[in-house]
């Protein structure tokens, strides 16, 4: 594939655009646990794409699933009339995820779950009468994608401060981020289950009969891999329950295996009300996510006469047909190959090799579970992000894709990654670290 001749038109996401134009980073194709860039050089993947290539890259069983059913049916929608493949993943979801979760509401992103979650927990209570119920606790450093309720719920500061005014009825816990008691820590901090008890703060501050849902990350990715400390997960779980409040874990980047085990519910054994879902979903080969709730929440809808509408809410390409075929198809190679839970057998040499780089250069923090991590790095003085940002270019100008998020590094390979490829990841990421 050749390099395009002009770099201007496309308005990039995320991206330090003026310097990508200087010095491209341009990806032509990709297999496995590679990509290739124009000019034919391979670059390891150490992000799966951004979380979310969890089977690995063109996958001929996804890839041919979708052509076939483009071949058949192009496109339904699924208002008012609706195709089998939708029913028939839905299912497929009910039965993976934990048992209270019954019924899945199909979306095309992890913004759109993240939304399409909060709108849901919003109108149950609105449908149960109780409509002072509106306010949405998220988290610091939280991230729900980028739309505005994510946005709102969410708490990356630079992802909010340009788009106000903001949703209102929104407050958050603060984040678990704890150098001081919990640095290099493996896999959940001991320190920290007091985080949790802000919520009754909050509780205390707005009652608890204003509180419709909690929304929180099992492990907070985006922003740079947070791991819960023990015991957090369930006392967020304890206290919404006490207080009649709904529990909503956005599982976009825990779903599917990331860490071990099908979704991160499994992992820390707590139990959502509400669960948004997405990336892992196709192994990111067709835009699709979920929302997956309990039947009492979709109970409160069912009320009325039959002929009218019950939840005003949904899009165009709600389950398309392609999306469910690569879903299918996807979630057949994650059981076939045991990807689900592969995580676990990798868990101690990606734990050893991560942690070895504790005594590189300017790192302050190392943090895992499952197969992810972060490798946090000491700020430039006057120019935070600037020293992760060139670990960044360095990884990628040695054949490595990484993520950095803030002066932090981020790693989540595809699922099939194998071990030497682990060592591969990790020494390039030490002579990238002496190198910067």
């Amino acid at each position: 594939m050749p390099p395009p001749n002009d770099l201007d038109a496309f308005f990039m996401p995320f991206s330090a655009s003026r310097q990508f134009r200087k010095t491209p980073r341009l990806l032509a194709s990709a297999e496995g646990m590679y990509y290739k860039t124009v000019d034919g050089r391979s670059i390891l993947d150490g992000t799966a794409g951004l979380w979310c290539v969890n089977a690995g890259h063109c996958r001929p069983e996804i890839t041919a699933a979708i052509a076939d059913q483009l071949g058949v049916l192009d496109y339904a929608p699924n208002l008012q009339v609706a195709h089998p493949l939708a029913f028939d993943l839905a299912n497929r979801l009910r039965a993976m995820t934990p048992p209270n979760l019954t019924q899945a509401f199909f979306t095309n992103s992890g913004s759109e779950s993240a939304d399409t979650a909060m709108k849901i927990a919003r109108a149950y209570f609105h449908a149960r009468g109780e409509t002072e119920r509106t306010i949405l606790i998220g988290r610091a450093r939280g991230y729900h994608g980028v739309n505005y309720g994510g946005i709102s719920a969410g708490g990356i500061p630079n992802n909010k401060e340009a788009f106000g005014p903001l949703l209102p009825d929104t407050d958050h816990l603060p984040d678990t981020h704890d150098l001081t008691r919990n640095s290099f820590s493996r896999g959940q901090p001991e320190h920290g289950i007091d985080f949790a008890d802000h919520l009754e703060v909050l509780i205390e501050k707005y009652g608890a009969d204003r509180i419709a849902a909690v929304m929180v990350e099992p492990v907070a990715g985006s922003t740079g891999v947070l791991v819960p400390p023990v015991g957090y997960l369930e006392r967020l779980r304890e206290l919404c329950t006490q207080n009649g409040i709904l529990l909503i874990f956005d599982e976009v980047i825990t779903g599917f295996g990331r860490l071990g085990t099908p979704f991160g519910s499994d992992y820390f054994g707590v139990t959502p009300d509400i669960m948004a879902l997405a990336k892992g979903l196709t192994s990111a080969t067709i835009p699709m996510g979920a929302v997956m709730v309990t039947q009492e929440i979709q109970d409160a809808f069912m009320q009325g006469p039959e002929h009218l509408i019950e939840f005003f809410h949904g899009y165009t390409y709600s389950g398309h047909p392609a999306a469910c075929a690569a879903a299918h198809a996807t979630i057949d190679i994650y059981e076939r190959d045991g990807l689900l839970t592969r995580a676990t057998k990798l868990g101690q040499q990606w734990e050893d090799g991560l942690h070895a780089l504790a005594d590189c250069p300017h790192v302050i923090d190392i943090r895992n579970i499952g197969l992810m991590g972060a490798v946090e790095l000491a700020s430039i003085d006057g120019a935070p992000v600037k020293r992760a940002f060139n670990a960044f270019r360095a990884a990628f100008d040695k054949g490595v894709l990484i993520r950095t998020t803030g002066d932090t590094i981020a790693l989540s390979p595809p699922l099939i990654i194998r071990r030497d490829e682990i060592d591969k990841l990790f020494s390039t990421l030490r002579a990238v670290l002496h190198e910067i």
